[in-house]
């Protein structure tokens, strides 16, 4: 009898102990599955200057109007669902793929494409701005243009906030601590050789000047070029100029970017060094020191603000610093 009971005692004590550890572990698998969910639906909110935006980390389904921006997702690996694949620049031709939807071009939105891609982010920029409120009917919508007038700190923010978006900070962080090591050489090889410089943009020949502050303006605010002429006012368009006043400044270096190439002529060679280089320009100090340079407008024109431009910009000027 007494063996009986001790058996049965055994075999009930098993069972009890079976059923606490199967209570015990539920919770455990239930913690693990409201963290995933967590995770997939976790939001951060981005403040810009149209607005403040609530994004889901990790998107899948992205929409870029900005050039500069896409290069950084590119260079970060990040796949994007739609750009606009006219006037690409010339670094970017891969996103020519029938695999990346045609959201239209940059100043003329394909509006009907992007609804149907149904994203989970577009990103747009100054070409896109009045139109905001109408991506934002779409999806959530960051404007991400880059602010001139304080272009590093701008630029690093917005790297800083596609990093917290998708979940590449340290790759940010290692990339912007490169190009800033670049930038300082540069400024330091710039402000001891003292000279001076004049920006152009060249356009079916036409020609408007950039000064400080402007789209162009890093050459003077961060890489330390004086400005040939420092009352130019600082716009979007720039300020319209001859070539008598560009003869009258006298810079000692002359950076062009040529828009033709990369708008009326497609990405091909450029058509601004025959309008430039006539009589009056060739009587420059940078005409004769052979310092007139034809910036690469893929990055300055078409795209600027994104990893890979930024440093091919700096790199250019870092270049032509004798």
């Amino acid at each position: 009898m007494k063996k009986w009971l001790l058996l049965l005692f055994t075999a009930m004590l098993a069972i009890f102990t079976a059923a606490c550890g199967s209570n015990g572990s539920a919770p455990a698998a239930a913690t693990a599955e409201t963290q995933t969910t967590q995770a997939s639906t976790e939001e951060v909110t981005i403040k810009h200057q149209l607005g403040e935006t609530k994004v889901k980390k990790n998107p899948q389904k992205v929409v870029v109007f900005d050039f500069g921006v896409l290069d950084t997702l590119d260079k970060l690996g990040v796949e994007v669902a739609g750009v606009p694949q006219n006037n690409l620049p010339s670094y970017l031709s891969k996103y020519k793929d029938s695999k990346y939807a045609n959201i239209g071009g940059v100043k003329e939105p394909d509006f009907e494409k992007v609804n149907e891609i149904a994203p989970d982010l577009i990103i747009i920029s100054g070409r896109q701005q009045d139109s905001y409120e109408e991506f934002s009917k779409i999806a959530p919508t960051l404007y991400m243009e880059v602010d001139t007038s304080k272009y590093i700190e701008s630029f690093t923010s917005n790297m800083k906030t596609l990093g917290e978006i998708f979940g590449k900070e340290s790759a940010i962080e290692e990339e912007l601590a490169k190009l800033n090591e670049t930038i300082k050489a540069v400024h330091e090889k710039v402000t001891a050789s003292g000279k001076n410089a004049l920006i152009v943009l060249a356009n079916e020949g036409k020609v408007s000047a950039y000064g400080a502050g402007s789209r162009f303006g890093l050459i003077h605010d961060v890489l330390g070029f004086t400005p040939a002429d420092p009352n130019i006012e600082a716009s979007t368009h720039g300020q319209s100029i001859s070539f008598e006043y560009i003869a009258e400044k006298d810079p000692d270096y002359l950076f062009v970017i040529d828009r033709g190439a990369v708008v009326t002529t497609g990405n091909g060679g450029s058509s601004a060094k025959q309008v430039i280089e006539n009589d009056l320009v060739k009587q420059t100090k940078a005409y004769k020191n052979g310092n007139i340079v034809y910036l690469d407008p893929n990055y300055w024109y078409l795209a600027g603000g994104g990893l890979v431009s930024v440093q091919g910009m700096i790199d250019e000027v870092a270049k032509s610093v004798k």
